[in-house]
């Protein structure tokens, strides 16, 4: 920070994030071909309050990364909720990954992805999100990659529009959600980003059990 720079705001917490992110996306109230959903577990305090301001439903989308065996770290694709997988094919060739590495790795994270969705969701299923413009939430990204990963993976699934909606994130991730997403809102995107939690006063790790009571409080 420059000396004698006015220091930047913080969030006081999710809660607060979302709905100052709800005040940003006002436009979008009530309307009827708009969906919201959130990446477990941070986005979705932060989603629920912009679902409960704007009067949208309200859904998770979980993204489960397909790492290279071995190098976990390195993403070759991804799945995600409704059945959509994403691959990463420069990564594909120029490691030799077989379809049988692929398919094992896949049937792994489908199974966690599975655990995830009927933990938060229980036996009710994805909300429709074809030919919907869907707000897509998280408290905020760093690099980018988890989310860029949940707008791939909302494509396979045909919706009309994808608003990416953060409270904070790194001007290079912003960059490249700006090119990858239909819209981009963010709220701050500090030159020097360090890490989500630094923009925000309180920002304690939630539980399965507040996703579910968040969800449940919020029905689509």
């Amino acid at each position: 920070m420059t000396p004698g720079a006015r220091p930047l705001r913080r969030f006081r917490d999710r809660q607060t994030a979302g709905q100052e992110l709800a005040i940003a996306l006002r436009r979008y109230r009530a309307r009827p071909d708009v969906t919201v959903l959130a990446l477990p577990r941070g986005g979705v305090p932060v989603a629920a309050e912009v679902s409960r301001a704007l009067e949208l439903p309200l859904d998770v989308i979980i993204v489960r990364k397909l790492g290279v065996p071995g190098h976990e770290e390195l993403a070759f694709g991804a799945l995600a909720s409704g059945g959509a997988r994403v691959m990463n094919d420069d990564v594909v060739r120029a490691l030799q990954i077989t379809p049988a590495v692929i398919e094992r790795v896949a049937k792994d994270e489908e199974l966690e992805l599975q655990r995830r969705e009927q933990a938060y969701r229980g036996a009710r299923p994805p909300i429709e999100v074809r030919n919907r413009q869907v707000i897509l939430i998280d408290d905020g990204v760093a690099t980018g990659a988890t989310m860029r990963a949940a707008v791939a993976a909302l494509r396979t699934l045909d919706p009309a529009r994808i608003i990416v909606a953060i409270p904070t994130g790194s001007p290079e991730a912003c960059a490249l959600l700006r090119a990858e997403a239909d819209e981009l809102c963010c709220l701050l995107a500090p030159p020097e980003f360090f890490a989500v939690g630094t923009w925000y006063e309180s920002f304690p790790q939630n539980t399965d059990a507040e996703v579910r009571s968040l969800l449940a409080a919020n029905p689509s």
